[in-house]
């Protein structure tokens, strides 16, 4: 590629990516600025003061620090659980041969067709029931168990899919048996298709909305899509600025997480189409 074409390529990329990027930009500059001129027009790029002092009234008129705390550790539980149940059951799934295994599987993919909303009802009255409601235990249970759970295991089932049978058969010739095969051959090779796993079921996690608003009431509890609601005035309309601020903060994970294993990220969705 000559010298020219590579110049233009990347010029075309840099247009291609203001969509993307201006968004952010305008989101993190804004949360400097004062309400008024967060929508003068034309936008400026950056604010005429900066003014620190949103930040600061972000922990001071919520408990936005136990808030984040929600937030981190039921998304690190979630990811923990729907990794290692979507590892099992992928593998499963893709090596373990039983009647009525492709059937089975098209019943789980259905799951992916069911919007959340249909189910939100039974699964609020059943927690209910439980006395479970005002806690975390839905906000854990419900992702670990329901349509991401069932994205991540098709994920895994075509990772594992694509693996050589070779190994497997290598691994009985040493006496490992099938969770053996599983936990010392499999899964190692399984990094990339783990960390996609883990990116989505992060985010997902990290940006619920539907099931804290539902199951949720005390303000101690909230995450941080619901908490991000609470930032009103008196009149009970949005200030912006603090608002544009504590969003800034919700954001910093997952850009955190997607740099630290975007490489396994890329790499693991280029392993789930390999094979069928």
């Amino acid at each position: 590629m000559s010298h020219r074409l590579k110049l233009t390529l990347y010029g075309l990329l840099c247009v291609l990516c203001v969509p993307f990027v201006f968004p952010t930009w305008w989101m993190v500059t804004s949360s400097f600025k004062p309400i008024g001129e967060i929508f003068a027009f034309p936008p400026a790029l950056l604010p005429s003061s900066w003014d620190t002092s949103t930040y600061r009234q972000v922990f001071e008129l919520q408990p936005f620090t136990t808030q984040y705390f929600n937030s981190l550790y039921i998304a690190l539980l979630v990811t923990a659980g729907t990794m290692a149940i979507s590892a099992m059951a992928g593998y499963a799934f893709a090596r373990i041969r039983f009647p009525g295994q492709n059937v089975l599987f098209g019943v789980v993919l259905i799951g992916l067709l069911i919007p959340s909303e249909v189910t939100i009802v039974p699964l609020f009255q059943m927690f209910h029931g439980l006395g479970l409601t005002d806690t975390h235990w839905p906000l854990i249970l419900v992702p670990t168990l329901g349509a991401p759970s069932v994205m991540a295991t098709f994920i895994m089932r075509q990772f594992f899919i694509s693996l050589p049978k070779e190994l497997e058969e290598a691994a009985r010739v040493d006496g490992l048996g099938r969770f053996g095969t599983f936990a010392k051959v499999a899964l190692p090779l399984a990094r990339p298709a783990l960390g996609a796993v883990a990116i989505f079921t992060f985010l997902h996690s990290w940006n619920l909305y539907l099931e804290p608003i539902v199951f949720l009431s005390t303000p101690e509890k909230f995450t941080l899509p619901q908490a991000l609601t609470q930032f009103v005035d008196a009149y009970g309309g949005p200030m912006w600025n603090i608002q544009l601020a504590a969003a800034s903060l919700t954001a910093l994970p997952i850009l955190v997480v997607f740099v630290l294993a975007q490489r396994q990220f890329i790499e693991g969705l280029a392993h789930t189409g390999l094979k069928g």
